[in-house]
This record gives structure tokens, sequence and C-alpha cells, in this order.
């Protein structure tokens, strides 16, 4: 992997991949929701970013990259937003200077705001009638309160509603800055020919002189078990239980995300096993931790019928619990293990992959590098250490019950 820093702050990482002719890039800023003054803002942003530059109307814009045969887009993460591209080698030159207008040059036109915003007005409706979300957004509403980890990356109605062009402007000219960038470059490329253009078509784009303002968290979290209920007339009950986790720069990170992969990724998981298969109580069921630079956290949820509701509680507790009180066999541990490193390595086979996952890392602070002292920690984890982690996190659960009235009014 080749680093190197433009005088204009702008973090440049190429990694020269010559087995297929697909060039993969990522822009990361270093910004994400958790910088948003409203719930939504990052979001907007990302689905307006490529709808026009002042040279090229969206559908302008759309031509050229399709006429090339490539791609162009942007998303949103509560720790990062990214505009991301694809071609053949030959097009990259002509796709970076596109997209190079897109990172200074955007222009978030009024008509187009108005679009994205019914589209995700209509997303977060549509949201909102599904049982895990509502059940979800409580627990989170619970843990973080008004930080920007307490909502969905749509925003929220209100929010979405009061957003103006202005604040899309503001938040792209606060952020979008080159020493808040890391530029991540894969495939069959010479390191020295990227940074050459890169310089020729960005050495012009400067940093302000303002500094960046992080966003912390200011508020406590919970420090005792709280239990939240929600009517909706649905026929499945969601019951979810979580917990304030570590973030990723934690050395009990990686022997977290093995308890995850252990408990809730996928058909063989234990709670799969135990709860749906031994016993017939759900639907669907599963547990996550996601990656986050701040406080992050830990979720069991399930999907069941209403009746099964407070067992499938009891049931998930429980499980969380034989983790916090007996020791994981060697067996266990081990195919664990080798499900998260199995996953891992999926999850990185092509170009555009492994742009993503290293300048993830790169972005959220831990640096490129950390994707091979991750897996090296998680070879090295022990069945003590999984006990160890499990009882500093599975303390004072948010219990999030979702389901017609006698759901919401169950233990009451």
């Amino acid at each position: 992997m080749y680093r190197t820093t433009l005088p204009n702050g702008l973090e440049i990482l190429v990694i020269p991949n010559p087995t297929v002719d697909i060039v993969s890039t990522r822009f990361f800023f270093k910004s994400g929701s958790r910088q948003e003054p409203k719930p939504g803002v990052a979001h907007l942003l990302s689905a307006l970013l490529t709808k026009g530059t002042e040279q090229y109307s969206s559908m302008e814009l759309a031509h050229k990259v399709e006429s090339i045969g490539a791609m162009l887009g942007a998303d949103s993460n509560p720790d990062y937003t990214i505009v991301f591209t694809k071609s053949l080698s030959e097009d990259f030159p002509e796709l970076l200077d596109l997209t190079a207008q897109l990172l200074y040059e955007a222009t978030f036109p009024e008509e187009q705001l108005e679009l994205e915003r019914k589209n995700t007005l209509q997303s977060i409706r549509s949201q909102q009638e599904r049982p895990f979300t509502v059940a979800y957004n409580q627990f989170r509403t619970a843990l973080y309160g008004d930080h920007p980890y307490a909502y969905s990356d749509l925003g929220t109605e209100e929010s979405v509603n009061s957003i103006t062009r202005e604040d899309l402007v503001t938040f792209y000219k606060t952020y979008f800055r080159p020493d808040n960038a890391v530029f991540v470059v894969v495939g069959p490329v010479e390191p020295k020919q990227v940074v050459a253009l890169a310089e020729k078509l960005l050495s012009h784009w400067s940093a302000p002189e303002t500094p960046i303002i992080v966003r912390s968290l200011l508020k406590e979290l919970i420090a005792h078990p709280v239990t939240l209920r929600e009517v909706q007339p649905t026929q499945q009950s969601t019951v979810l239980v979580g917990y304030e986790a570590v973030a990723i720069a934690s050395p009990d990170f990686p022997v977290l995300k093995l308890i995850g992969t252990y408990l809730g990724s996928g058909l063989s998981s234990r709670l799969f096993t135990e709860l749906r298969e031994k016993r017939g109580l759900a639907y669907e069921v599963s547990a996550f931790f996601p990656t986050r630079v701040d406080t992050s956290h830990f979720v069991t949820y399930i999907g069941t019928a209403p009746e099964n509701a407070a067992t499938c509680e009891e049931g998930l507790q429980s499980e969380t619990q034989r983790l916090c009180d007996l020791l994981l066999s060697d067996e266990e541990l081990r195919v664990a293990k080798n499900k998260l490193i199995g996953q891992h390595a999926l999850g990185k086979q092509t170009n555009s992959q492994i742009a993503q996952l290293v300048g993830t890392y790169e972005a959220i602070g831990v640096g490129a590098d950390f994707d091979k002292t991750y897996i090296q920690a998680v070879e090295a984890v022990t069945r003590e250490a999984i006990q160890s982690v499990a009882q500093s996190t599975f303390r004072n659960p948010i219990i999030s019950l979702v389901g017609p009235e006698e759901v919401a009014k169950m233990d009451n």
C-alpha cells in the first residue's frame, strides 16, 4: 500500500491490484451524521451530491458517467460520508475529473432537494411500519439521548421537513475539505501516476482556515436497566435487548465482534439454534454490534408471536448471561473464530470491497493497517476474554418491546 499526503492535506492511499481491469475509489470524509446539525442532513447531502455541479446538470453528469460504463455515487454513515467510483482503468482519469467537481462544485438544486425530501419521508414512514425499526429507534433514543447516534441515518419526519438547501451547503462547505478526507484507490494503477493525477485535479481544492468541530457524546449513558414499550397493531412482536458497548479503538472490540458472531451470525449461531430451531420461538433472531468511533451498542433481538414475547425476552437475556457465567468450549470458540475470519475475508474480494474496508479504518481513526491487527487480535481471543468482556458489557440492559397492546403491557 502506497501512502502520501498532498500539500492541501488530502491523504491518499493506493493499493495496486492488477488482477482485474477495474479501478475502484473512495473519498472518505471523516464527518457523517454524528456532525449534522439536524438528523438527516448527511443523508440528503449524499443523495443530492451527484445531482449537479457548476459545469453539469444532473442529467448531463449522469450521461457522462453512463457513457463510459462507470459508477459514481455517494453515501453517508454515522461516522463518515463517502463518494465512490468504479470504472475501467482507461476511464479512471475522466471519472476522477468528474468526481473532483462533486467535491468542491456541487450545487444541490432546490428542485432536486424537494424530490429527495419526499423520497426520504416516504422511506421514514415505511420504516415506522416495521416493528424491528420502531424497537431499534426506541432503544437508541434511550441510550444516546439527543446525540445523532440516536437517530436513523434518514432522520425524522420533523427534521427532514425542516432541512433547507442552506443546511446542506453549510455542512458541505464545513466538512467537504481536503484536510478532512482520505482518497483510496484500488486497481491496476501505478501509485505515482495516481498521485500526479490527483495533484493535477485536486491541488487547487483548499481547506478553509476554520477548524473542524467534532461532536462528542455529551450525555451520560444509562447506568441501570430500562424497559420501553410501544403499541403497534401487528401480528408479530419484536423483543430487543441492547447494551452500551465499546468503540472501535477499544481492545475489547475484536472480542465483542467475536461474541456477536457466536450469538447471532447465520443459521448455526447460538441464538438461532436455541430459540428458533430447538424452541420454535422466532420468526427471526440475531445479534449485532455496529462499528462506531464513539460509544457503540450491542443488540440481541427476536421477532416472535405476541404470546411468546415474555419467553423470548427471558431467552435473549439467558443467552448473554450464559456467556457471563460459563466459559465457551474450545469447539465453540474455534467455530466462532473460523466464521468471523472467513466472513472478513469474503468481505474483501473485490477492489470496491478493499477500498471500502481500508478507507473505513483510516477514516475512523484506527488506521488502514487495522485490518491485519484486527484479525490477529481475533485469533488471540481466549475463552476467558470472552467471559470477561461479556461480564463488562451485558449489564444494565435496555429492553425495547413493540407489538400489540398485551405485549406493551407485559410485566406492567
